[in-house]
């Protein structure tokens, strides 16, 4: 008697948390359709406006949207780092700083950080400063060369492991590319990965209007590791 009575208990009071699953699958259903449409139409607009002289680039990259749009938004609705996400518009949000933090960056540091932890495939945060202002972008390491010591990332270059850009001490053509952006390799960091997702800028009044992330960018900030930026 008293074994048949169980299971009949069990079924007429169902625990309460997959309800609440149940609830929270829906909400991220739609905050991933509504991430994925934001993602779909500014890359379009994006693609649209850019020059392609190869078709077959576009075609590549039509071809790879479905697959980076959803990736992205997967990243958007299981973050678990301090971010915030703006659903409607598919970014990052974080409090800005008064003033650009890239400006304490200290040598010393980035090279303990950098000579100990660095490896191919790790996101970074690039200082950018240019005579529009100031921001920090996002950026992948590519490439460790240990006996000259310094490290390749993917858009900006090489850079000593104190985060100095090589290119632009010396005089070759992609150093006269960058002399318009003073870029610095900056230790990873809460704040430092803050910013950059969120696209923080400044000019010379201080705080200026966030700048909106590529996908490029988007895709690395799901790459973080935000308990020790390893």
């Amino acid at each position: 008697m008293g074994s048949e009575c169980c299971p009949f208990f069990i079924m007429v009071t169902p625990p309460a948390q997959p309800q609440v699953n149940i609830f929270t699958d829906s909400q991220q259903q739609t905050h991933f359709a509504e991430i994925c449409n934001a993602l779909y139409e500014r890359e379009l607009i994006t693609l649209a406006h850019a020059s392609f002289t190869n078709i077959s680039l576009l075609q590549r990259k039509l071809g790879g949207l479905r697959h980076h749009v959803k990736r992205a938004a997967y990243h958007f609705i299981h973050h678990t780092g301090p971010l915030t996400v703006d659903v409607h518009n598919a970014s990052w949000q974080a409090k800005q700083s008064a003033h650009c933090i890239g400006k304490k960056h200290d040598l010393d540091k980035a090279q303990q950080w950098f000579t100990q932890h660095a490896r191919s495939g790790l996101p970074v945060v690039v200082y950018v400063q240019n005579i529009n202002g100031e921001y920090l972008e996002l950026d992948s390491i590519d490439r460790i060369d240990k006996t000259e010591q310094r490290l390749h990332s993917n858009k900006f270059g090489w850079f000593h492991m104190d985060g100095r850009n090589v290119a632009q001490s010396g005089n070759s053509h992609k150093a006269m590319q960058l002399a318009a952006d003073e870029c610095t390799l900056l230790r990873p960091n809460n704040p430092a990965f803050s910013a950059a997702c969120s696209g923080h800028t400044w000019n010379h009044r201080g705080r200026s209007q966030p700048r909106t992330l590529t996908l490029r960018e988007l895709l690395l900030s799901g790459s973080i590791n935000w308990k020790n930026f390893r």
